[in-house]
């Protein structure tokens, strides 16, 4: 017999096609692929946040706000959540096995832009908020070694 999830009594608020939807770590492969998804579904109101200059991230959708922010500094997480129904944090201070090994104090930056984007979310009125981890998207097998 198949496993059948229960029914949600208020299923949670989704945003509507003209409402602000913000991503954050938006020049990586993963979120940077998000947003052309959301974009590509007719969703008007897109922001797409990264730390790095956008010459280089992963890839860019024409027709989205793209904003180059250190999200690990408060004032600009409140800036990229100005006006949003939902934001998506994809964003880190780190990389694959070896980063993480060789700069671990660089790592806790994550931690602060996990807190003060949640905080700014929250104080503008965000509907959802999604947050994923890049560790769950690579294969175990590669995260067990530094090389």
């Amino acid at each position: 017999m198949a496993y059948e999830f229960p029914k949600a009594r208020h299923p949670l608020p989704s945003a509507g096609k003209d409402e602000l939807i913000v991503i954050a770590g938006a020049g990586g492969f993963i979120a940077g692929t998000l947003v052309s998804y959301f974009h590509d579904k007719g969703f008007a109101r897109i922001r797409a946040v990264d730390k790095k200059p956008l010459g280089e991230w992963y890839r860019t959708t024409p027709g989205v706000e793209n904003l180059s922010l250190d999200l690990s500094i408060e004032a600009n997480c409140h800036r990229a959540c100005e006006g949003a129904a939902e934001v998506y944090n994809l964003a880190a201070d780190m990389g694959g096995m070896g980063f993480i090994e060789t700069h671990r104090v660089d790592c806790l930056r994550s931690i602060l832009i996990n807190t003060h984007l949640v905080e700014a979310a929250w104080r503008a009125g965000a509907k959802r908020y999604f947050y994923a981890s890049s560790a769950c998207a690579y294969n175990t097998e590669l995260q067990k070694s530094p090389e």
